[in-house]
């Protein structure tokens, strides 16, 4: 049989794990804290690429690249944002390796140090505010609208595959406008965008918010998240965009002449989502039998497995798999037919639910001879026999519907776990439940911190869509007065 996986309620972490592992997705590396990605969990994430990127470039972004190196100096000049990322820094020092005189290997050559240490990039803002000192003199150079798609390095000691490891991939949209209406009116529409794309695409409800000023990026004046609820009641970030001011444009000197002829600093944003998406969508939607993948983000949509005893049908029925699968394929779905001569169906059919496959069609001679075919959903685990007339406007509804229903599941899990708290007391004990508790906070970061410190709950977002907060109150831990709720949960 296929590989077992661990059942959530047994160890939910193993679970997560047995599943990225058994599922193809990724393995870890022979370097620490680093993963190799598989065919099967990349295809996963281009296709998280091509839908993200035709998004950013319908809001008028370009795609460009900076270098992966950025000089220590540049750090320097931003100190909240070194303090925010120093920790997590990989340091180039020297630029050549020699033989050991004692024979002993390679050894670093001394004679190579560099003039200046380079960081390998754990984000870009400023290596590319650099470069945009280059790029912009007046009002008509502006806006400018970039992303990148690459890898960064934050040096993570306790890392889990996708989740958090010392080296990801992402996309980082950096952009610089005139004026800070602009600017925060693009750092809202790219959350926005993020927002659609969890809800629509990746089928995981969202709450859309302002991150508190202890939860906020490093170097930025706000920070606008999106945030998700895993099946174990933790919180997810599952994306960011951050209003930068002018913090950046002052510490690289990054001016434009306006409409008047005066000097002015520019404004900036940044905004990102990683390969971090691709633990929520196991996390979110993911069974004791494998992975459940939204159809806007399967790789394979369909998966057709042939059942048969004799040369003679299964070259029959593979003849109408074929006819079938150009159908579909013309109307822009994946299809596989697995006709692996190896493996017994039932292998077959464990093996795609594992993979997430969202619909599974078997076809025997019976089938072949009465027109019709057994139509199996990943998502229900349900299956039923359908005529093969008509089968791609049948297999075109079924897909919506499973992208609807998965969503809904998800939805309706986040609502049965959400709740209002106002007590202290009350506050510790159901936090270790799990799930999201909306709770006053009187603003304060100190409060934030003593909350964290004494729970390990962090404020995940202050809200403006997906949960109403804005009440009277009183905080839940000072006292103080209060004029919303916040959302506290339990992260990864």
């Amino acid at each position: 049989m296929a590989k077992e996986v661990t059942k959530r309620s047994d160890n939910y972490s193993q679970w997560y794990n047995d599943l990225v592992v058994k599922a193809d997705l990724a393995e870890q590396s022979a370097v620490r804290g680093c993963m190799v990605i598989k065919p099967y969990g990349y295809a996963i994430w281009e296709k998280m690429q091509q839908l993200l990127d035709a998004k950013f470039k319908q809001s008028g972004v370009q795609n460009a690249y900076f270098p992966l190196f950025i000089p220590k100096s540049f750090f320097s000049r931003e100190a909240e944002h070194v303090a925010g990322f120093a920790k997590e820094c990989a340091v180039v020092t020297h630029h050549r390796l020699m033989n050991d005189p004692n024979g002993k290997g390679v050894v670093v050559d001394p004679e190579a140090k560099l003039e200046e240490e380079l960081i390998v990039r754990p984000t870009s803002e400023t290596i590319i505010w650099s470069t945009y000192k280059n790029w912009i003199t007046s009002w008509r150079d502006l806006p400018i609208l970039c992303n990148q798609w690459c890898n960064v390095v934050r040096w993570e000691m306790r890392t889990r595959l996708f989740l958090r490891t010392a080296e990801f991939l992402w996309q980082e949209g950096h952009t610089a406008h005139a004026t800070a209406a602009e600017a925060e009116a693009r750092t809202r529409q790219m959350v926005e965008v993020y927002a659609d794309f969890a809800r629509n695409c990746l089928a995981l409800p969202v709450i859309v918010g302002h991150k508190s000023p202890n939860e906020r990026f490093a170097g930025a004046l706000d920070t606008l998240t999106i945030e998700a609820m895993m099946q174990d009641g933790k919180a997810l970030q599952a994306g960011t965009s951050h209003f930068l001011g002018q913090n950046f444009a002052k510490s690289f000197d990054v001016t434009y002449t306006n409409k008047e002829g005066q000097q002015e600093y520019v404004w900036a944003t940044s905004w990102g989502v990683s390969t971090r998406l691709m633990g929520a969508l196991i996390m979110a939607h993911g069974d004791d039998n494998g992975l459940v993948l939204p159809p806007a983000l399967a790789p394979i949509q369909v998966v057709m497995v042939p059942i048969y005893k004799t040369d003679e049908e299964h070259n029959a029925i593979l003849d109408k798999m074929y006819e079938i699968k150009k159908q579909l394929e013309a109307d822009g779905r994946s299809v596989k037919i697995d006709d692996r001569d190896t493996l017994r169906p039932g292998f077959k059919f464990a093996e795609w639910e594992l993979k997430g496959v969202p619909v599974r069609i078997a076809m025997g001679p019976r089938d072949l001879q009465n027109g019709t075919v057994e139509l199996a959903r990943r998502d229900t685990l349900t299956k039923e026999t359908t005529p093969m007339e008509g089968l791609a406007q049948t297999i075109e509804a079924l897909l919506d519907d499973i992208q609807a229903n998965i969503y809904k599941k998800a939805l309706d899990f986040r609502t049965e776990n959400i709740r209002k708290c106002d007590d202290w007391e009350e506050f510790k004990t159901e936090i270790q439940k799990g799930g999201f508790l909306l709770c006053h906070w009187d603003g304060t970061p100190e409060t934030e911190q003593k909350i964290k410190d004494e729970t390990k709950a962090t404020i995940r977002c202050i809200p403006i869509d997906s949960v109403v907060c804005e009440e009277e109150g009183k905080c839940i831990y000072s006292g103080k007065p209060s004029k919303q709720r916040v959302v506290f949960a339990i992260s990864y």
